[in-house]
């Protein structure tokens, strides 16, 4: 089918939107049989309406259609509760730790309008099963979105778009395009932050979550996205941004040394770890040095003065008194201060404390200085390694705070791990959608 002339095409496109911004309240409208043609034969035409859209907060009815084995559903789903065209594609963000999945689906046994998207996260080691869970989509998407059986087209970015690229085309048998992992990252982020209420917001301990209003002009920023490396990109633009640093100490730093030095086997396990331990245990702090804060300069006696700082210590101090005293075999435990030291005496809570405060501290004070260097106010953080944590978030939050001496802060997301995963799920839709202004941009 050729391409509908601009003229046709904007011409629909006011028509839908006005439609949009004024449903009807006493029936149900059904999407045109000419919408669904155009929009199985060119994808591409689809435009998501977002007039209305919502996170939904803890919905235990979210549907979960698919056996999920394998999978952990993030339960707050965004309501699209005016989008009525046919949505015939997925994506999916694949990264090095976790690949993050994006699906349409309307509402299960509802007459009312619209639909939501699904967010889903698989352990990259389990990509074979991302794969069979899109393989069911594919297969259930006529009764999940309105379309025809076997007509998905799989959008995929970040790394493993290219290095699972010929096992998704093997696996699912359907189209598979590869998108520019930073692009789609940028575009996701535009749209939560244009387009979703409640989704940026400020972390402080006092203040927990305090939403940012939504901002017209949203160039330029600072994105510091967190997945199992760093990095940071400045944004000047929808397709004008640069890559200006970054770590190699990220979320895979943190998941590698603590497979390491505890028991704890998965992602989640180390975070839960770290929300119960002390990092004043194994850290040397200012107030250990100092026995107070140390005020000309601004710190604090709970101030991080060295991570790790104090195992050495407490542990050549054990091990000399063994020596002293008959010896200590094969990490044999002792008493210092009355703290157990040896081999096995550091809990693996205060361990997972004190590494996931020193990455999160060193982040937040490169992201300060990028922001500094290139003249950059706002600063948003994405990516899986943050997960909703109030310790990362509020160490991050801390950094940017003391750092930039209050004039700055740090800007999280409720779904900062699948900026990339929505980026590439919009780059299917046509120019300037997802924007606000973009009805008024196409037809000026």
């Amino acid at each position: 089918m050729a391409p509908l002339p601009k003229e046709q095409e904007d011409a629909e496109y006011m028509m839908d939107r006005n439609r949009a911004l004024d449903p009807p309240t006493s029936h149900r409208v059904k999407p045109r049989s000419t919408t669904i043609d155009n929009t199985i034969t060119r994808p591409g035409a689809v435009r998501i309406n977002v007039q209305g859209a919502f996170i939904v907060d803890d919905d235990a009815t979210t549907p979960q259609p698919i056996d999920d084995a394998g999978a952990l559903h993030d339960s707050q789903d965004i309501r699209l509760p005016h989008h009525t065209a046919v949505v015939s594609h997925v994506a999916v963000d694949i990264g090095g730790s976790l690949a993050k999945l994006v699906y349409f689906s309307r509402e299960p046994a509802s007459e009312e309008l619209g639909g939501r998207l699904n967010f889903l996260k698989f352990e990259t080691d389990d990509v074979e099963q991302c794969l069979e869970f899109i393989n069911q989509l594919k297969g259930k998407q006529q009764r999940l979105n309105g379309s025809k059986p076997g007509e998905l087209c799989v959008m995929a970015t970040g790394g493993g778009a290219y290095k699972y690229y010929d096992r998704m085309k093997e696996v699912l048998g359907v189209e598979v395009l590869r998108e520019d992992e930073m692009e789609c990252l940028i575009i996701g982020l535009d749209f939560f932050i244009t387009e979703i209420p409640n989704e940026v917001f400020t972390y402080r301990d006092v203040d927990p979550m305090h939403f940012a209003e939504a901002r017209a002009n949203v160039s330029p920023y600072l994105l510091v996205i967190i997945g199992s490396g760093v990095s940071m990109i400045k944004v000047s633009g929808p397709k004008q941004y640069q890559r200006i640093g970054g770590t190699s100490l990220g979320g895979g730093t943190l998941w590698g040394l603590l497979s390491l030095l505890t028991g704890a086997r998965t992602f989640d396990e180390m975070l839960a770890m770290a929300e119960k331990g002390d990092n004043a245990a194994v850290d040397m702090l200012v107030g250990d040095i100092y026995g107070t804060d140390y005020g000309k300069i601004g710190l604090k006696s709970s101030t991080i003065a060295s991570s790790f700082g104090k195992v050495f210590k407490m542990k050549r101090q054990a091990e000399s008194d063994a020596e002293g005293g008959g010896g200590l075999v094969n990490g044999d435990g002792a008493q210092v201060d009355g703290v157990a030291v040896g081999k096995h005496n550091f809990a693996p809570e205060d361990m997972s404390r004190s590494l996931l405060y020193a990455i999160s501290n060193n982040i937040g004070q490169i992201a300060y200085l990028q922001s500094e260097k290139h003249d950059l106010e706002h600063i948003y953080f994405g990516g899986s390694f943050i997960r909703g944590h109030r310790q990362t978030m509020n160490t991050l939050a801390y950094a940017i705070g003391f750092w930039s001496e209050g004039e700055k802060k740090a800007y999280f997301l409720r779904h900062e791990g699948y900026l990339g995963a929505v980026g590439a799920f919009l780059k299917r839709q046509p120019k300037n959608w997802g924007r606000r202004n973009s009805f008024e941009e196409l037809t000026s």
